[in-house]
């Protein structure tokens, strides 16, 4: 072959190789962009997934934490409403039933105007700042220092029903005898000198008593020290304070309608798992947790305080079993996302016990005229409660330090004393709080209704009503 035929051969040999190429470095390129588009639909995919994911965790959570805020206002009305009015005498029926229902609509007033911003907005150590003043900026997108996963305006509504039933506890104490206007502006300044603060404190960021960060951090899941101990300590100053109702201990003074105070403690039973489940703030296996002890720990109370009222009296009574349901559940309380449920036993039998020996050895004792008994269970369960709280708390169901302990139990005996601490200041912030505002209260409008007034009975003194009319 002559060097003119090699040279074509070559060329065209080039020309095919080099086409070859061409055609392989094209495809590549092709490949490459039919994988990028891929790879860009994938991401979208998963991106839409994602969102479609959050978007359906969001809405069960919200869904179970407006359930719950529910729960919780149905155990002011008509949970709290039945209870506390089937214990009085008939003629003051409806003016212990209008304390709470009026209550409802004052706190919502105050929580929108400033206290939700006072409580949960940041500020200083005892009291929030003024960043959601008449609930500015509060919507639907999730404050992610409280609740990830829910509306911040369904954490505010849902913290409203705390804040609407703790003064309503605080009623039971001066039943019967405290005039409705100075009921009305005790309440207001109430929680501005003592809940707001308190709450803050406990639960706010940057709180002083804040479990995750305050100074003393205190474990306290859903309102030991904030609601319990704060109304029944309060509600103690204000027994002391009025002094005793006109014939007591002399005349009789029985609950006129147990019925309606048996239909009260169930809704309020009930309505607890709103309170303590809910303040899981999501509807994962804490909340779980929290409403398996608040069942265990109600359950254990009732029995101990029946078992010990048939030992010492020779009868069980109704009026037992119902007030020491509410004991466990007030113990509890503070526990509820913290304990495993032997623990919430514990707690919820020791509760039985005390609280029987303060509404009936102590109260009698020192002879104070606590009407209903809201500092023998609130205050007397809530203190209970807190500090068993720092012996039984347990990572195992709650770990917020990441590995660490978190109760005596755990290994953490020091966190008893933070509880200690905690409950140290709830009860002094409620003592000097509520004389405070007892003095200007009785200064400006007076406190106690007159004898006649209470002679007759607040229903129609106070409000033109009867509860029972029977010419009817």
């Amino acid at each position: 072959m002559d060097t003119g035929e090699s040279r074509v051969k070559v060329q065209s040999r080039g020309r095919i190789g080099g086409g070859v190429r061409w055609a392989l470095l094209a495809a590549g390129f092709t490949a490459m962009a039919v994988a990028q588009v891929n790879g860009a639909d994938v991401t979208r995919r998963l991106d839409a997934l994602e969102k479609a994911a959050r978007a359906a965790q969001m809405s069960g959570d919200n869904a179970w934490m407006l359930t719950c805020s529910a729960l919780v206002l149905m155990m002011t009305a008509p949970g709290l409403a039945l209870f506390y009015c089937g214990l009085v005498r008939r003629k003051n029926v409806l003016s212990t039933m209008m304390h709470g229902f009026a209550l409802m609509g004052v706190v919502t007033i105050l929580w929108a105007v400033a206290g939700y911003s006072l409580t949960f907005s940041e500020g200083s150590p005892f009291v929030g700042g003024l960043r959601y003043l008449f609930l500015h900026g509060v919507g639907a997108d999730p404050n992610p220092d409280y609740a990830a996963t829910i509306p911040q305006q369904t954490f505010m509504v849902y913290q409203l029903m705390f804040a609407i039933i703790t003064p309503a506890l605080i009623c039971g104490a001066f039943a019967e005898r405290m005039r409705f206007s100075a009921m009305l502006l005790f309440m207001t300044l109430w929680m501005f000198l003592v809940y707001f603060p308190m709450a803050h404190m406990v639960w706010g960021k940057g709180g002083f008593l804040n479990g995750t960060g305050g100074r003393f951090p205190a474990w306290d899941f859903a309102g030991g020290t904030v609601v319990h101990i704060t109304s029944g300590v309060s509600a103690l100053v204000c027994a002391l304070y009025l002094g005793k109702r006109t014939g007591y201990p002399h005349e009789s003074m029985r609950p006129h309608n147990l019925v309606l105070s048996v239909i009260g403690a169930g809704m309020l039973w009930v309505g607890w798992f709103g309170f303590n489940a809910g303040s899981a703030l999501s509807a994962g296996p804490l909340a779980t947790s929290a409403f398996v002890a608040t069942q265990f720990g109600a359950a254990a109370a009732a029995l101990a305080w029946l078992f010990v009222e048939w030992w010492v009296s020779g009868k069980p009574s109704v009026l037992g079993a119902i007030s020491g349901a509410v004991a466990g559940l007030v113990a509890i309380t503070p526990a509820s996302g913290f304990v495993q449920p032997m623990a919430a036993i514990f707690i919820g039998a020791a509760a039985g016990v005390v609280c029987y020996l303060m509404v009936s050895k102590v109260k009698r004792k020192f002879g104070y005229d606590d009407a209903l008994d809201a500092f023998g269970v609130h205050g007397a369960g809530g203190t209970l409660g807190a500090l068993l709280t720092g012996v039984f708390a347990t990572r195992a169901v709650n770990d917020l330090r990441s590995g660490k302990a978190m109760g005596w139990v755990d290994g953490d005996g020091g966190q008893v004393v933070n509880q200690a601490i905690a409950v140290a200041i709830s009860w002094v912030l409620a003592i000097v709080g509520t004389l405070v505002i007892l003095k200007i209260c009785d200064a400006v409008l007076g406190v106690r209704v007159d004898a006649n007034q209470e002679t007759e009975g607040l229903d129609l003194s106070m409000h033109g009503e009867d509860g029972y009319n029977f010419e009817g």
